[in-house]
């Protein structure tokens, strides 16, 4: 996996739950403000998916910077990414899931387009969302690690120039 793959998936994590984030705040403050929420479970979750979102955008823009600036320190090594990654996946799961059982109505038939229903709907979608494309960046970071190691080649930290070569032979099978 490029440096430029790589970095575009935490850079659309991020900027996924830049949406998440602004759409459950708009969510908790018109809540907040009429004292409409479907229960008080729900507005808990809410507040759980904005910490999730901030967590979110704030390790996915770290992450990204860390490509583009080829970092070498601990926190920007792959297997801490892999670490973020798979935490990441895990809140995002739990908030996406406990939504799903949380939440009241099911398809908004019938309906206006800007609808309460309908947002809390698009809350849930993009948790599913987030869940999905840390998975994805979990197994697609996995794979490119393998095939590395495979090639006799396997990168410091980031992506620091060229490869290093292996000074001992391959291992044959």
């Amino acid at each position: 996996m490029s440096a430029i793959l790589h970095q575009s998936l935490f850079t659309v994590i991020a900027l996924t739950a830049i949406a998440e984030l602004s759409l459950t705040a708009f969510l908790l403050s018109k809540g907040n403000d009429s004292q409409t929420f479907e229960s008080q479970k729900f507005h808990d979750l809410l507040i759980y998916t904005l910490v999730v979102s901030v967590w979110t955008i704030f390790f996915g823009i770290m992450y990204a910077y860390w490509i583009i600036s080829q970092a070498l320190h601990f926190l920007a090594s792959v297997a801490t990414s892999l670490w973020w990654l798979c935490l990441t996946s895990l809140l995002w799961g739990i908030a996406a899931g406990l939504i799903h059982s949380t939440r009241t109505g099911g398809i908004c038939d019938g309906l206006p387009p800007i609808s309460r229903c309908r947002q809390s709907l698009t809350v849930e979608g993009l948790g599913w969302a987030e869940f999905s494309l840390c998975l994805f960046t979990v197994f697609a970071t996995w794979i490119w690690v393998s095939a590395a190691e495979d090639a006799g080649s396997w990168r410091g930290s980031w992506y620091t120039g060229s490869p290093q070569v292996r000074t001992e032979p391959m291992r044959q099978a």
